[in-house]
């Protein structure tokens, strides 16, 4: 698929998998969980959590997981049918992600960015894109969306150092994309802003700093980026304007993959994997809840955190459609902020309705749902995932029409 919409078999509710969820409609049966390209996340769920204990433990995903995660397809699932990838859409990439996310969470979040951070890559001149998948589709990307350092313009491109937090899957990216303001040499004009830029580097042309140490989603790596001493030339074919990506434009393609405004994908790259990292938390549970632990009490705590789950999967559901059949207008693109940002609230309620029904011994080291509980929680204070970064005043907006004065 390259300009035309994929169509979108129904959303499957795995609450507690391999349960459906009476009300959701039933998919295509050769296509149980409605993956399309995706069906590798089968494999990469199970594989995955065969390792989540010592991912969680060591912080770094097995090299085993990472070349699954190559595989099953997730790097070139939104890269255009045009430049070797699948051309998907959004809801079957949500699908494979949260089923992914069953198993082990970290994993899911490196699937996960390392298909939106390929389609950052469309913003790149040609001969750039090109540089980029020199040896495929399947080429792992890092990103760090927040700016740090700075680039100074030199011969035709510029001189890239400094250094980025919280940088994604970094240990196994073939190329890393660092935004960074351009600050020209000599005075600059005062009020106006720096250009911001992002800058496309191959593994070796950086350093990896240590230094993601949280409490959970411990094996994505989140490490500091480091271009150090005189930095490092970067060639105009390997950077492009910020703004384009803001703003949807793009100057290199008229492909719809690559003209989404950043603001349409309303932080589903990070709640998604904890969607299904609560979705497996639930599955854990449930099954120690035999004999006497089985009370009235623990019953209604996982009933609760079913239901709550199954309504963030309906929420990110509606928005990823909207998304796929590009029907974008003020008000679709603010509820899927809302819908997005209400999601990652019931995430983290149900994770605690879950923990409190597993007692101690869902608290203990070797207990699934310690991990997943620890990855909900540390997922979901995502910057992207909270009411005041764009919920609020957007869909206030919508609700309540412009602010006066």
């Amino acid at each position: 698929m390259s300009t035309a919409t994929r169509p979108e078999a129904p959303d499957a509710t795995r609450a507690v998998a391999p349960a459906v969820s009476p009300s959701a409609p039933a998919l295509v049966p050769d296509d149980p969980d409605g993956l399309g390209p995706l069906a590798g996340a089968r494999r990469l769920r199970d594989v995955a959590a065969s390792h989540a204990a010592d991912a969680d433990r060591t912080g770094v995903l097995a090299d085993e997981v990472v070349a699954l995660i190559r595989d099953a397809g997730f790097a070139r699932h939104l890269v255009p049918v045009e430049h070797g990838g699948h051309g998907g859409g959004f809801g079957e990439l949500n699908r494979a992600v949260a089923l992914v996310g069953e198993g082990c969470a970290a994993t899911a979040w490196c699937a996960s960015l390392a298909a939106y951070s390929a389609r950052f890559v469309g913003h790149l001149p040609a001969a750039g894109q090109d540089r980029v998948r020199a040896d495929g589709a399947d080429a792992l990307i890092a990103t760090a969306l927040v700016p740090g350092g700075r680039a100074v313009p030199e011969s035709g491109g510029w001189r890239l150092a400094g250094q980025w937090n919280y940088v994604s899957g970094i240990r196994s990216a073939d190329w890393v994309l660092l935004c960074a303001p351009v600050v020209p040499e000599g005075p600059r004009e005062p009020g106006v802003p720096p250009e911001l830029r992002f800058f496309a580097l191959p593994r070796g042309a950086y350093t990896v700093r240590e230094t993601w140490d949280s409490v959970g989603m411990r094996a994505t790596g989140s490490h500091t980026v480091a271009v150090e001493g005189a930095g490092v030339l970067v060639d105009a074919e390997l950077s492009f304007a910020r703004q384009e990506l803001l703003a949807g434009r793009n100057a290199h393609s008229p492909l719809p993959l690559h003209n989404l405004p950043f603001r349409s994908v309303a932080g589903l790259p990070f709640v998604v994997p904890a969607l299904g990292a609560a979705a497996g938390a639930l599955a854990a549970c449930a099954a120690t809840v035999t004999g006497r632990r089985r009370t009235e009490t623990n019953e209604l705590r996982l009933v609760r955190a079913s239901a709550k789950i199954d309504a963030a999967r309906l929420l990110v559901a509606e928005h990823a459609a909207v998304l796929d059949a590009r029907a974008f207008s003020p008000e679709s693109l603010a509820r899927g902020e809302r819908n997005v940002t209400f999601a990652t609230e019931l995430l983290r309620e149900a994770v605690d309705e879950v923990v409190r029904a597993a007692g101690t011994g869902g608290l203990g080291d070797s207990s699934a749902v310690q991990r997943l509980w620890r990855d909900v929680t540390s997922a979901t204070s995502h910057v992207a995932l909270q009411y005041e970064t764009f919920a609020r005043s957007s869909y206030a907006a919508v609700l309540l029409g412009p602010k006066e004065g």
